[in-house]
């Protein structure tokens, strides 16, 4: 069993490439290129040296001592939050703006919904000179205004996304058709581990720079590569992907990735696709959906705008059916509890959804010298007035 990609662009049975004919040559030009492109010792070049001097790379692997007295185990914090930007995202745009470069595009497109992968994707836009456009759910712009003002200032155009319920899947259904229309100069920057082949595996590749510095940050303080859990919250999930990435054929290691429950996983408002998702096709991929029993897809909810995402990325879905990962849903008011939690114990604000993995300690027990890594995937700026109004700060 392998839970790395097949040569067919598959996990298991997800994955693939479900597209419309019109974006068949887009998607065909990146597939037959993005290996080659990115074994080039100038890529890797410069995109080291980009990650290093422009992202601030490596992020520290902090020891959570506070957190981990608390919950009587050893918990360490990878401090994505403290990248250039705010979070993990950006590890991505900085590795798909070069690969847009070497393919000639002179256009860049991406959806967001909480907005961290918009701002990422404006600001690798404005380093190389690029037009870009953030398509975002016209809900997403009204919770999320702080990125929306950092993706003007970086002088890229947000284009609101006004059908169906106005978040993160309809954006995403935008940049879509603004790339069918714009086939020759433009390239679509997805922001997670979903979508057509090679964007799944693609992105998870420039995340996997998350789980090569746990690596040996590990080896220098607790003397292995291997921790015994690696943990991260589930949109699409590519920040999971980047810190499981070199864990995923090591079984010692054990994953767990941690969804949106929202009000409730039973509600009606919720993003736990592993416990309420069955096999379907979303924004060109096959994999686990929320969908009703005609196929049509549910809408999800979460407090936090980054994991409102119907579906998770066919590597996690691979990762659910196969038992490789424990998948665990936390609701809002879990997720908020264990952010203020953070903040107080560690004088550290999580994003909302880095909340979500924060707060399994509740509901796992850890033994006293597990060694447990979270994936601490964006700062909480940009949801100050989220936690503001929760708490009524």
């Amino acid at each position: 069993m392998t839970y790395n990609i097949n040569n067919k662009g598959y996990y298991g049975e997800f994955g693939g490439a479900y597209i419309p004919e019109m974006l068949y040559p887009n998607v065909e030009e990146l597939r037959q290129n993005y290996l080659k492109i990115m074994a080039e010792p100038s890529f890797k070049e410069e995109f080291d040296q980009l990650l290093k001097d422009y992202v601030g790379r490596p992020s520290p692997l902090y020891f959570a001592k506070r957190l981990s007295e608390k919950y009587n185990t050893k918990i360490y914090l990878k401090r994505e939050d403290l990248n250039h930007t705010g979070a993990h995202k950006v590890n991505n745009t900085i590795g798909q703006i070069l690969m847009a470069q070497r393919l000639n595009k002179t256009r860049i497109i991406a959806e967001t919904g909480a907005g961290q992968h918009g701002v990422a994707t404006a600001t690798v836009c404005a380093l190389m000179g690029m037009e870009c456009i953030v398509y975002m759910g016209e809900i997403d712009i009204a919770r999320q205004a702080p990125n929306v003002a950092r993706m003007k200032m970086l002088g890229a155009e947000v284009r609101p996304a006004l059908s169906g319920s106005r978040t993160l899947k309809d954006a995403t259904n935008e940049a879509i058709r603004d790339w069918i229309n714009n086939p020759v100069d433009t390239h679509y920057i997805i922001g997670s581990v979903v979508g057509p082949h090679p964007y799944p595996d693609m992105v998870a590749r420039f995340q996997s720079v998350v789980s090569e510095e746990i690596q040996w940050q590990l080896k220098e303080k607790e003397g292995t590569t291997k921790p015994d859990y690696v943990i991260a919250c589930v949109g699409g999930g590519s920040n999971a992907a980047g810190a499981f990435y070199h864990y995923l054929e090591d079984t010692d290691v054990k994953l767990i990735a941690v969804e949106a429950a929202g009000k409730g996983i039973h509600s009606g408002e919720s993003a736990a696709t592993s416990v309420l998702g069955r096999e379907g096709i979303i924004h060109g991929s096959k994999t686990l959906l929320m969908q009703t029993n005609d196929g049509q897809i549910t809408e999800p909810y979460s407090i936090s705008a980054g994991l409102d995402y119907p579906g998770v990325g066919p590597m996690h879905a691979h990762l659910y059916k196969t038992g490789r990962a424990e998948f665990m849903s936390i609701t809002d008011d879990e997720a908020m509890k264990s952010g203020l939690e953070l903040s107080q114990l560690e004088g550290i604000i999580p994003a909302i959804e880095t909340s979500h993995s924060l707060a399994i300690f509740d509901h796992k027990k850890f033994k006293e010298d597990d060694v447990v890594v979270i994936n601490l995937s964006g700062r909480g700026d940009k949801d100050l007035q989220n936690y503001i109004d929760y708490f009524k700060l």
